[in-house]
């Protein structure tokens, strides 16, 4: 359904016809992390993330895995090479 709280002509799983179900009836403002996240957008009320409705529950355990600003390193772990077998390959 379309949000008629905070989000006003969005889209939103929460809302229903009593209105909004999530906890506390309203989305909640982004927090200091979001900054620079392609998913922030203004409302008139404030800082909203438009893919989630509590954004510091997302930021509570590390990072969001949502959010658009922030690139996963990528593990590089060289496997170790035993040096026998390494050998018996070059002479096949």
């Amino acid at each position: 359904m379309v949000c008629t709280t905070i989000k006003q002509g969005r889209e939103c799983p929460f809302m229903t016809t009593t209105g909004c179900s999530y906890n506390g009836g309203i989305c909640h403002q982004v927090v200091e992390q979001c900054n620079g996240c392609d998913r922030g957008t203004e409302f008139s009320s404030g800082w909203y993330c438009t893919a989630c409705p509590d954004p510091s529950l997302k930021w509570k355990i590390g990072n969001c895995n949502l959010a658009t600003h922030i690139k996963a390193a990528a593990e590089s772990s060289k496997a170790k090479l035993n040096p026998l077998k390494a050998s018996k390959r070059r002479n096949s």
